[in-house]
């Protein structure tokens, strides 16, 4: 399985937290196969808005959603 990952950001309420104000608002950047291009894509998405201390960028792990069992070392 690849190792897909989630880039998204949005406006969050407190910066120091993922509480976004508006989740329908959120900017999807895309769905990347390595964690590296995930990273530059979050690095490019979180620059444009460096000024804004309100908006916050993330990547997620989504294959560790899909199977955390993999991650764990369960499987």
């Amino acid at each position: 399985m690849s190792k897909l990952h989630l880039v998204f950001g949005g406006r969050v309420a407190d910066p120091t937290t993922l509480d976004f104000i508006d989740p329908s608002k959120l900017d999807v950047v895309g769905i990347f196969p390595d964690y590296a291009s995930a990273e530059k894509a979050w690095r490019a998405a979180a620059q444009r808005t460096v000024d804004d201390a309100e908006m916050r960028y993330v990547v997620v792990h989504l294959h560790r959603l899909l199977d955390p069992d993999v991650e764990a070392g369960k499987a």
